[in-house]
């Protein structure tokens, strides 16, 4: 499905409904290739059936198509509390672009539009989305609802996110992650967006943060953003650079051969170890290559909604 290429050159990411639209219409038409096969168009609607429960409410003409069985959902149990959390740090608007398109996104416009395709989805199902934004401040917070006019605001929001350009804006996610879930009281489905570099917490701390988030049985899904080409395998040219920290503007001069080995080892394991501390914690740890498409987290979510409910 063709995509609106230009996201913004202005003042704001114009048309992110319509490219959210966009992005879960494609998605959804995808889905016959996908386990979710016959269940695209009526997703929101349904759920998996589970042994043991009345066969009542159960769709025969979906089995029919599908061979599964779902159960129909009705208007009282089609409720979700979601809320979504956006780390706005300085490194989240790398790599530094001056205008976007749907080829060419940096790690925060991947992170809005994944947001905004969500909560296209969330829309139609008619749950409650609330946001929060942070970097080394607590920037933004608005509670779940499922009203037109909260959705409007939030995609405002988003947009003005995209276009912030924060300098030097470190990452303070151990104490924001801390607020955020004070205030959050209802069991909810909470996803965090962030590329997981941090700059003065240690892992303990953050890991800390991340338990208190699944405090009243929340579900916690961590979307781990990042530019693998890049900030994975280090794929650089070999002519003299500066590679600058955009959040504590340190710096250093070098060839990318001389540690392109070394510096992929480093941080293959630190994202093995986020991996595992995630599977420790039962947080759902997704990876989110801002070079691929949208469907592992529209995917995501359609599973985990699953077992949220």
């Amino acid at each position: 499905m063709h995509l609106q290429n230009e996201l913004n050159k202005t003042s704001r990411f114009i048309n992110l409904e319509l490219l959210a639209k966009q992005v879960v219409e494609g998605f959804i038409a995808g889905m016959h290739k996908s386990p979710f096969h016959g269940f695209s168009a009526e997703f929101a609607e349904h759920k998996i059936y589970n042994r043991g429960e009345s066969t009542r409410h159960i769709d025969w003409k979906l089995f029919a198509k599908t061979e599964k069985l779902y159960t129909k959902r009705f208007d009282d149990e089609t409720n979700l509390r979601c809320h979504i959390i956006l780390d706005n740090s300085s490194s989240m608007h790398y790599p530094k672009l001056d205008t976007f398109s749907i080829e060419n996104l940096n790690k925060i416009s991947f992170s809005v539009l994944a947001a905004a395709s969500l909560m296209q989805i969330l829309k139609k199902q008619r749950d409650a989305v609330g946001l929060s934004v942070y970097s080394d401040a607590y920037d933004y917070y608005a509670p779940e609802k499922g009203s037109e006019r909260h959705h409007q605001m939030l995609l405002n929001r988003l947009s003005e996110t995209v276009i912030s350009k924060p300098l030097n804006k470190q990452t303070n996610t151990y104490r924001y992650l801390h607020e955020i879930a004070e205030k959050i009281h209802r069991r909810s489905m909470i996803f965090l967006f962030t590329d997981m570099f941090q700059t003065t917490e240690d892992d303990t701390k953050l890991f800390e943060a991340l338990q208190h988030l699944k405090y009243n049985k929340h579900e916690v899904i961590l979307f781990h953003v990042f530019d693998k080409k890049r900030e994975l395998s280090f794929d650089f040219d070999n002519k003299p650079k500066r590679f600058v920290d955009v959040e504590t503007g340190e710096h250093i001069d070098l060839y990318a051969d001389t540690i392109k080995e070394n510096y992929n080892k480093a941080v293959n394991t630190y994202f093995e170890a986020l991996k595992l501390k995630c599977a420790q914690y039962r947080i759902k740890y997704v990876e989110a290559d801002i070079n691929k498409s949208f469907n592992n987290v529209l995917t995501t979510y359609m599973i985990e909604r699953q077992k949220f409910a």
